[in-house]
C-alpha cells in the first residue's frame, strides 16, 4: 500500500524579512511499520545553508538559514511512502496478547527496567500538555480500573473522546489549554490527542503525541480534490511488557491502514511541520495545503514481488 503526500507550507510576511532560519519536519519515518520511498523538499527563497538531522524523538529535521530579503517564505514537501498493514495487524496482535492491568502496569512502571526507561520521559508534564486536573482524572479513570486490561480500557476511553467531544474547527488552537477543551467538550484532531495525553499521563501511563497524515475518501460517485487533506494527529499509549500501541480518538479507530506516520514526541511543539525566527517587523499570514493519496500497485510490480518471494 503506497501513498503519495504533498504538504505545502507558505508564509506571507507583512514587512521584507532581512534573515531567517527554520526547521522543517516534513520528511516521513522509515520503522516496521512503514517504509519512506522518495522524498524531496523544495524551498523558496534560495536557501544559504541547510542540513539534516535527527532528533532525540527520532523524528528528521531539515535546519534551513535564509540570508537574502524575502517577503513569503515557501516550503513544500514530497513524499511516497509504504504502509504494511499486515505487519501492524500483527503488532495491534500482539499488544493485546501481552497488555497488562493497570495495577500492574503501574506497579512495573514503579520499579527499575530498563525496557521501560525510554517511555517514562512522556510520563512528565510538557509544555503544550500539563498534568491534569482532578476532572479529568476521574474522567480517565471511568475506564482505567484497577484490574481492567489497559488495551481494553484505552480502547473505551479513545471510543468515550470520539462520542463525547465534537470536532469543530475554529474553537481552538494548538497553545489552547487542555482545560479548556475537556470544558468545551470540542475541538480538533491536536486537541482531542493532548487531552488524551494528559489524562493518560495523569493517571501514571506513559503516552506521547504522533504527527502523521491521514487517508480522506470522497463520496461514492464524487473525485477527490486536490489539497482537500490535512495533517492529522493522535496519541500511542505505552503498556509495560507489551509496549507503545496508537488510538486515533477523532475516528475512534486503531491506525493501521491509513495513517501515515511522520514523527512522534511530548506535545506538538515536539513534531510541529514549520518552526522558526525571523528578523522582520508586522505580522504574517500562514496557509496550509495537504494532499495524499493512495498509489494502486502496477500488475507488474505484484508479480515482480511474488517471484521474488518464491525465490
Amino acid at each position: 500500500m503506497i501513498y503519495n503526500i504533498y504538504h505545502k507550507t507558505q508564509f506571507h510576511y507583512q514587512s521584507s524579512v532581512t534573515f531567517s532560519h527554520n526547521i522543517a519536519r516534513l520528511k516521513p519515518k522509515t520503522d516496521a511499520h512503514q517504509n519512506l520511498l522518495k522524498f524531496t523538499l523544495e524551498i523558496h527563497p534560495r536557501v544559504y545553508e541547510s542540513y539534516e538531522f535527527t532528533d532525540m524523538f527520532g523524528n528528521i529535521n531539515t535546519h534551513m538559514l535564509i540570508r537574502e530579503p524575502h517577503e513569503a517564505l515557501l516550503v513544500i514537501g514530497n513524499s511516497q511512502v509504504e504502509i504494511f498493514p499486515q505487519r501492524i495487524q500483527a503488532h495491534i496482535d500482539a499488544i493485546k496478547n501481552n497488555s497488562v492491568s493497570l495495577k500492574r502496569a503501574l506497579e512495573q512502571l514503579s520499579k527499575f527496567r530498563a525496557d521501560d526507561l525510554s517511555a517514562k520521559q512522556y510520563l512528565f508534564e510538557s509544555i503544550l500538555i500539563p498534568k491534569g486536573s482532578i476532572a479529568i482524572k476521574e474522567y480517565a479513570l471511568e475506564s482505567f480500573h484497577p484490574s481492567r486490561d489497559v488495551f481494553e480500557a484505552a480502547h473505551e476511553f479513545m471510543g468515550r473522546i470520539f462520542h463525547d467531544f465534537k470536532f469543530l474547527s475554529g474553537f481552538s488552537d494548538i497553545t489552547t489549554p487542555v482545560e479548556e477543551i475537556f470544558e468545551a467538550k470540542k475541538g480538533v484532531c491536536q486537541d482531542f490527542a493532548q487531552f488524551a495525553i494528559s489524562a493518560l499521563r495523569t493517571i501514571g501511563l506513559p503516552a506521547k503525541y504522533v504527527s502523521g497524515y491521514i487517508e480522506t475518501l470522497p463520496l461514492a460517485g464524487e473525485e477527490k480534490l486536490f489539497g482537500i487533506d490535512a495533517s492529522h494527529a493522535w496519541f500511542s499509549l505505552y503498556i509495560p511488557g507489551a509496549g507503545w500501541i496508537d488510538f486515533d480518538p477523532t475516528n475512534n479507530i486503531i491506525p493501521k491502514e491509513q495513517h501515515i506516520l511522520l514523527g512522534s514526541g511530548r506535545d506538538y511543539h515536539d513534531v510541529s511541520p514549520l518552526k522558526g525566527v525571523v528578523m522582520s517587523s508586522g505580522g504574517s499570514q500562514l496557509s496550509v495545503m495537504v494532499d495524499v493519496r493512495k498509489e494502486e500497485k502496477k500488475v507488474s510490480q505484484i508479480l515482480s514481488q511474488s517471484q521474488q518471494q518464491q525465490q
